[in-house]
């Protein structure tokens, strides 16, 4: 470089908040560090864990509280992203984000149903947990894929406790799999932060394209980027008791 030449600026990065309802630190760092694997240069993802709530959402009470908790989290964290990833397959707290929030908000249930259905006529669910079968039917049917979802194929651990141990969930979670192909699946969906990182063992296994969640809506955060929010809905302001400080002033 020629003496007194301005050395060029480097631009920020584009910042998504890859927002973790679930309580468990440790599985938002390995969605974090999935996810900035994958993103392009210029493109950086931050984690942000709930800070009360369930260690895993493994109930319709959990999800509940979860809602609340990924709210708050964008309070905290939010400021200056240019997108957001609701990492919590369901995504609970979804549309209220995207109420709040002036950029790209996207759930790994939302992406993956729609990677799906570019796939394949109907797709199936295979997660952990046995009481995400209904939970994850009523989501998909409000989101109005009742007609294309096979099923949603559970097997007894959870997720957490498949991160735990995946190597000893493998054998169960393709047998869901191959449950999901003979009720109709033409797609099989890897649902849930604790199943991040297993699609390249189960895969192989597997007659029908398989989509891990976590890696679909990061491609599909992260392809959103500067798209224009054309469902921003304004919202006038909201009187609030006993909210974080963060929170009540994102609502106010």
């Amino acid at each position: 470089m020629v003496s007194g030449e301005r050395r060029p600026e480097l631009s920020a990065p584009r910042r998504i908040l890859l927002i973790n309802a679930n309580t468990t630190a440790a599985i938002t760092d390995k969605l974090v560090d999935i996810a900035n694997a994958m993103a392009p240069e210029g493109v950086l993802l931050e984690g942000a864990t709930g800070s009360f709530g369930a260690r895993y959402i493994a109930s319709s009470s959990a999800s509940a509280i979860a809602g609340h908790s990924a709210l708050d989290a964008f309070a905290e964290h939010g400021t200056g992203v240019d997108g957001v990833l609701l990492g919590c397959f369901g995504d609970p707290g979804l549309d209220a984000l995207k109420e709040v929030s002036p950029v790209p908000v996207l759930g790994l249930a939302e992406a993956s149903a729609i990677a799906a259905l570019e796939l394949g006529a109907r797709f199936g669910v295979v997660t952990g947990g046995i009481a995400w079968r209904p939970m994850l039917t009523e989501f998909f049917g409000a989101r109005g894929h009742a007609s294309a979802l096979s099923g949603v194929h559970t097997i007894t651990p959870t997720g957490a406790e498949i991160a735990r141990d995946p190597e000893g969930a493998l054998d169960s979670l393709v047998g869901s799999c191959n449950e999901a192909i003979a009720a109709g699946a033409q797609v099989v969906i890897l649902g849930g932060a604790g199943l991040a990182g297993l699609r390249a063992m189960i895969a192989p296994r597997v007659a029908v394209p398989v989509l891990c969640s976590v890696e679909t809506g990061v491609q599909a955060i992260i392809a959103a980027l500067g798209s224009p929010r054309a469902d921003l809905i304004p919202h006038g302001a909201v009187e609030s008791v006993a909210l974080s400080p963060a929170l009540a002033k994102l609502l106010g």
